[in-house]
């Protein structure tokens, strides 16, 4: 396999070079707080599926908690996020200036790689990782048992390729997990029997930048079933986001 795909670990010492997206207990640091706090519920996030001796690739392992989690219920893994070399999913407003944003952005996200390395280091992770997008998974990467998209397809333009695009090397299971649907949507979708999205983006307001999606997990268990994943298990959890209880649900598909 080409190794020019894999990303070289950083050594990080100073926490102040990181951001942390998951609040988690790291060896050596102590607690580090981030929007969301997984800990104690990730079996729930992933639906209980059976990680042991698995190869698995992460979409978006940002600070790198469940990456952790799921070496510690015995999976190979290799992380997949972007760096600051590969654009984000900005919703392209045409009344908003963009250029400092931007660059906020890949600030951001440069502590954001800072601050997985420093834990996976931490943490005597053996993963490993490749930048990129969801839209150019390198073709050398391999084939995995399992993939896991965790909270990751709301932010992208186009979450059915990305879905495409990664289950092309997964032999076994995806699992997806995203924010459960508004009440109105849940009502909509018993009425009418469709599988539903909602298109976040407002240009009045200008908001959000980074969000696109509400799906719904009916829609994303379609999605799989297209992809040829038809065995479909939905699971529905609270995991705590910014300190608040955030209702979620897994979709679980596995090929036949």
């Amino acid at each position: 396999m080409d190794q020019n795909i894999w990303a070289k670990p950083r050594d990080i010492v100073n926490i102040e070079d990181c951001l942390f997206y998951h609040t988690m207990d790291i060896p050596g640091h102590g607690l580090v707080k981030g929007m969301w706090d997984l800990r104690g519920k990730e079996k729930d996030y992933f639906a209980n599926v059976d990680f042991a001796d698995k190869n698995v690739l992460e979409l978006g392992t940002a600070s790198g908690h469940l990456c952790f989690a799921m070496e510690k219920m015995g999976a190979r893994v290799t992380a997949y996020d972007l760096s600051s070399k590969q654009p984000w999913d900005i919703v392209p407003y045409a009344d908003y200036d963009y250029e400092q944003h931007i660059k906020n952005r890949k600030k951001h996200i440069e502590k954001l790689n800072n601050g997985y390395w420093l834990a996976h280091k931490a943490n005597n992770s053996q993963a490993k990782v490749v930048y990129g997008t969801v839209y150019d998974i390198p073709e050398n990467i391999g084939t995995f048992d399992i993939c896991t998209f965790g909270a990751i397809l709301l932010h992208l333009r186009d979450p059915f390729l990305a879905l495409q695009n990664v289950t092309k090397h997964v032999q076994e299971t995806v699992i997806v997990t995203e924010g459960v649907i508004s009440k109105m949507m849940s009502v909509a979708q018993w009425i009418t029997g469709a599988n539903l999205i909602r298109f976040l983006p407002n240009a009045k307001k200008l908001q959000p930048y980074e969000t696109w999606w509400n799906l719904s997990p009916q829609l994303i268990a379609e999605y799989l079933r297209i992809l040829g994943f038809p065995d479909i298990h939905v699971t529905y959890h609270s995991q705590l986001y910014n300190g608040k209880k955030n209702k979620m649900y897994t979709v679980v598909g596995h090929r036949r």
